[in-house]
């Protein structure tokens, strides 16, 4: 009569253990998504080139609420627009409160300064003017790269820091583009 073999034991357990750590991995990326980072598709092109139509990129659904990070000046945002939103918008934040925005011809002032925006390509901008206004406390002043493009603070006001929900910080898709939002 033979001896009766075992199976071994470390295959199944070695499963069990894959099998625990896919599932921890989906719990954590599902957390990390509906929670923290968010993937958007851009529609349009007001913030070309940095972000072009049918990207795809993460926000950053936290950096901006409480206790966390401020809202900064050039930080490329996600926000409701302001007379629909079930329409997101991102754009660059140009007016911080309290700040003077005046342009003149397509050149923008900040507090009586010439704001250098080297990520405007000359080709992108316009020549409208805006009359000098202050921004108000809890609202931001926000603008397109593509100035010639760009539906943005110059022509329906400042957006409420109430309805800013998101940082642009990363594309994903298409491959050749791959990394930071600047």
């Amino acid at each position: 009569m033979e001896p009766e073999t075992q199976q071994p034991v470390l295959p199944v357990i070695g499963a069990l253990a894959l099998l625990r750590d896919i599932a921890i991995s989906v719990v954590l990326a599902v957390i990390m998504i509906v929670f923290v980072y968010q993937p958007v598709k851009v529609e349009g092109t007001s913030m070309m080139p940095g972000l072009t139509d049918q990207e795809r990129i993460f926000i950053n659904k936290y950096t901006y609420k409480i206790g966390a990070k401020t809202i900064s000046r050039f930080d490329p945002v996600v926000f409701n627009y302001p007379y629909d939103h079930s329409q997101s918008y991102i754009k660059r934040i140009i007016g911080l409160p309290g700040d003077s925005i005046m342009i003149e011809e397509g050149t923008v002032y900040l507090n009586g300064t010439k704001l250098d925006e080297p990520y405007v390509p000359e080709e992108y901008r316009d020549r409208r003017s805006v009359p000098k206004e202050m921004v108000p406390d809890g609202h931001y002043f926000v603008m397109g790269d593509h100035r010639s493009s760009s539906n943005d603070s110059r022509v329906w006001g400042f957006v409420d820091r109430s309805e800013i929900y998101g940082k642009a910080v990363f594309i994903y898709w298409p491959p050749n583009k791959i990394g930071r939002v600047h």
